[in-house]
């Protein structure tokens, strides 16, 4: 298992990586000043969308990883 540290830093690389340094920076901001709660989030992040628009979502994204496009 990894220590809080290293998986700090492996997530932060990964956030500037794929978001950029403003979208990240945002999205910590975001989690730290509305007291964030992951569980509750994840329980309701898909309720408005249906199965195949989850899957349309997926392949897209798979799709621009692949293609190398970023939102930079």
């Amino acid at each position: 298992m990894k220590t809080d540290t290293i998986l700090k830093i492996e997530v932060i690389d990964l956030l500037l990586k794929t978001f950029g340094v403003l979208e990240t920076e945002r999205f910590i901001a975001s989690i730290k000043n509305n007291n964030f709660d992951y569980t509750e989030w994840h329980k309701n992040i898909w309720n408005d969308k249906s199965i195949e628009e989850i899957h349309k979502m997926g392949t897209e994204f798979e799709q621009q990883k692949h293609s190398g496009v970023t939102n930079e």
